[in-house]
Formats: C-alpha cells, structure tokens, sequence
C-alpha cells in the first residue's frame, strides 16, 4: 500500500513553531493573509479597516518614501518578512534601512537581520506591537523603533542605547528626529492632526539640515 503524503497543515492562531516550518505553511496560505511569528508563536492578522490602518499606514510610508528619495543609498519596504532569529519572522508595516549595515537578503528575497528603523501602526494589535515584538525588535538590535496608536492617538518613537529603548522625545515645537537617520523629522502634533502639508514642509525642511547634506556626501 503506498502511503499518500501528509498535505501541508494551515497556520492557526497560537501555533507554535519553527521559523521553517512557518514558512512552510504560511507558503501554502493565500496572498491576501498575514502572519507573523513571535516568539514562537504564530499570529494571524485581522482585516484592515481604512480609517485605522491603511490610511494610516500610507501616510507614515509617504514619509518614509520621500526621506528615501532624497537619501541615498536607503531603502524602504512595506510589510516585508524579516527574520530576526529562529523564533521570529515577522512582517512590520514599514522599514527604513541601510542595505548591508544589518541586514541582507536571503537567498528567497526576504531580509535577514534587524533593520535600522521599524514602524508599526497599532490599533487591535496595540499589546503585542508594544509587547512581546518590542522586546524582540530590542534584543535584536533594532535601532528605533515607531509605533502609532490609533486608537488613542499616540506615537511612541523609541531608540536604542546601551540595549534599551528609550523614549525619543520632540523638540518644544513637537518635531521627533530620528538619531539613526540624520534629517528624518516628523512633526508629531501636525501628523496626530491630520495636517498632511505641515509633516511634509517638516520633512522638507530636514532634508534640507547640514546634518542631512553631510550625512548623505
């Protein structure tokens, strides 16, 4: 009797597995679904309402887009898998990088090693982004770490020092600027408004700074 081979099992919630055998299923799953491995521990993303993610998301990307632009050699992605170690790979809404500083890609495309920048936009997923993915994003080493809140209108920017996060605090004009990417501004009472003009003419006006013309010569 030939045995038939075992098809491959789908992702559930609270799975616990190996990052390989992660990809494995989650290889097997449809395009349109996202799943992360934390610790160890499988999560499956619920669906994106507009008005507190996407729309969100694509304003924080904007920015990181048009920093990238004008910054060369950085790069952005959006949602991309990154494997941090043997317990997690995970897929952030945003990264700012610098390629072959900490990361690189494998063999598949996906990057390896902590970005310099991570974002999230944290809504239902709030106590995992500032939970357990925060000390992992940490204990691997990334270099900052933003998180906005929608739900109670909140953005934390963190940075590394000697292992720890700390919490990166504005200027009296409310403006947070990153210490890994010189120029990078945002203007955190303007973005909390909605007030899409005035983060942009912030970020302009980084990109214009001796920092960000010495940073990038």
């Amino acid at each position: 009797m030939q045995i038939q081979p075992q098809s491959c099992p789908p992702l559930e919630n609270g799975d616990r597995l190996s990052y390989r055998e992660f990809e494995r299923r989650y290889a097997a799953m449809p395009d349109d679904q996202k799943a992360e491995l934390v610790e160890g521990v499988v999560y499956m993303a619920s669906p994106l309402k507009f008005t507190t993610h996407a729309k969100p998301h694509a304003d924080l990307i904007g920015l990181l887009w048009t920093y990238k632009m004008a910054t060369p050699p950085t790069e952005i992605g959006i949602e991309p898998t990154v494997r941090l170690d043997s317990d997690n790979e995970v897929q952030p809404d945003g990264v700012l990088l610098i390629p072959g500083r900490q990361t690189e890609l494998s063999p598949e495309g996906y990057i390896q090693g902590p970005p310099e920048l991570v974002m999230e936009i944290a809504a239902s997923s709030a106590a995992i982004d500032l939970g357990d993915k925060k000390r992992v994003y940490r204990r691997n080493g990334v270099e900052e770490y933003l998180v906005w809140q929608l739900f109670e209108q909140r953005l934390d920017w963190f940075y590394l020092e000697e292992g720890v996060y700390q919490s990166l605090s504005p200027d009296e004009e409310g403006i947070l600027r990153s210490r890994i990417f010189p120029g990078l501004w945002l203007n955190q009472p303007q973005l909390l408004q909605n007030n899409l003009a005035a983060v942009l003419e912030t970020l302009q006006a980084g990109l214009r700074a001796a920092e960000h013309q010495a940073f990038i010569s």
